[in-house]
């Protein structure tokens, strides 16, 4: 174990978290901009994105399995819009986010 002096900074490793990859697409909740995480109403930093915000960024950036739309394009059940996105689009985001990830640190 390594020895600090009282009062030494911890590593940056230790406290630098990863950024969820919803952050990459402003909220359409709390309207946080792209890279800011998600507040409250009175101001209070969120540890995890609006589900809002896990829609649109799923609905951004993949395609879904279950209605055949391009990202970008929201989701329909038979012709008539959905309020959120199909289930399978968020695992297909969260695929996509953890292969980026993945070529990003090679």
């Amino acid at each position: 174990m390594t020895t600090r002096p009282y009062g030494a900074r911890r590593p940056l490793t230790l406290h630098t978290r990863p950024q969820h990859p919803a952050r990459a697409v402003r909220c359409p909740h709390c309207h946080a901009n792209p890279g800011q995480p998600c507040t409250t109403r009175t101001g209070h930093r969120l540890p995890a994105p609006h589900p809002a915000r896990l829609s649109a960024h799923a609905q951004a950036t993949a395609c879904c399995p279950a209605c055949q739309v391009a990202p970008g394009t929201p989701c329909h059940d038979h012709g008539r819009p959905r309020p959120t996105v199909h289930a399978r689009r968020y695992q297909e985001a969260d695929d996509a986010a953890r292969l980026k990830a993945q070529e990003d640190t090679r």
